[in-house]
C-alpha cells in the first residue's frame, strides 16, 4: 500500500471518529435525523467556512471567535443552494459546537 493510500485510510478513520463523536455529542434523537452523508457534508462545508469565510481578529492564542448562529445560517444557505438538507438551525448549532469541542479535544 502506498503512502498516499495510507494517508487516505488514516484520514477516513479520523473522519469516522469525528462523526462518531458528533453523534454522541448531539444525542440519538437528533443524530437519527442526519445520515452520515449529511454529517460529512456539514463538516465539509464547516471546514470550508472556517478556512475561507470566518471573519474576526484572532485572540492572543490565535483563535477567532465563532458566531454559531451565523455559521449555522451559512451552512443552511449553502445546503439549500446545493440541494442538501433541509437542516434545522438549532440542530446545526449543536453539530457546530460538537465539531469545535472535538477539535479542541484533539489539540489538547
Amino acid at each position: 500500500m502506498s503512502s498516499i493510500d495510507n494517508e487516505i485510510l488514516l484520514g477516513a478513520e479520523e473522519d469516522a471518529k469525528e462523526v462518531a463523536f458528533i453523534k454522541a455529542y448531539i444525542g440519538s434523537e437528533i443524530a437519527d435525523k442526519y445520515s452520515e452523508v449529511d454529517l460529512y457534508y456539514i463538516l465539509d462545508v464547516l471546514g470550508e467556512y472556517f478556512e475561507h469565510d470566518l471573519k474576526g481578529e484572532p485572540d492572543e492564542d490565535g483563535y477567532v471567535e465563532v458566531d454559531i448562529a451565523e455559521t449555522a445560517k451559512y451552512i443552511m444557505k449553502r445546503a439549500k443552494k446545493e440541494e442538501m438538507g433541509p437542516y434545522d438551525k438549532d440542530e446545526l448549532a449543536l453539530i457546530i459546537n460538537a465539531e469545535l469541542d472535538y477539535n479542541e479535544a484533539m489539540e489538547g
